[in-house]
């Protein structure tokens, strides 16, 4: 039975140190089992470094340009048309820009070699500092999707 209208969207509160809820997205992708107040430590000692490494005042503006550089525009979905799958490039929409961009964050900084860093808030740290500036696995994997949706631009009009 199809729905009548819209679903509801979960409200998510803001964080109790920056009072932003991109933190608080953030830390609920990268929990694990439960335990928030881990991934609240783990966040806050990565915000901490960018501060310190950066000198800036407010760490929550580098990661909120970080987020801004990862964000995509556009994403390949698979589409079968007459038999054969076709990578559609389709616009990405609101929210969903915002949790790619997470995700894409968090994978990043857990591919990062251990061997350069001591603990999960160095790598965090270090992949939010290099986002800010358009460096970085994320980035490049924004790039990566851009690209695939750019080369397969002549799939666009099975669009739907």
């Amino acid at each position: 039975m199809s729905r009548s209208g819209k679903t509801p969207k979960r409200t998510i509160e803001n964080d109790p140190v920056y009072n932003s809820h991109q933190l608080t997205k953030l830390v609920n992708k990268l929990m694990r089992n439960g335990k928030k107040q881990v991934a609240y430590n783990l966040v806050y000692r990565a915000l901490e470094m960018v501060k310190t490494n950066l000198k800036v005042d407010d760490p929550l503006e580098t990661f909120r340009q970080a987020l801004e550089n990862i964000k995509p525009n556009v994403e390949v979905r698979s589409r079968r048309v007459g038999g054969a799958a076709y990578q559609v490039p389709v616009p990405v929409k609101g929210d969903r820009k915002e949790s790619l961009a997470i995700r894409w964050l968090i994978a990043a900084a857990r591919a990062r070699s251990s061997k350069d860093f001591h603990t999960f808030a160095d790598k965090l740290s270090t992949e939010i500092m290099e986002a800010s500036q358009g460096k970085g696995g994320a980035v490049k994997r924004k790039q990566d999707t851009h690209r695939m949706a750019e080369g397969n631009r002549a799939f666009a009009h099975f669009r739907w």
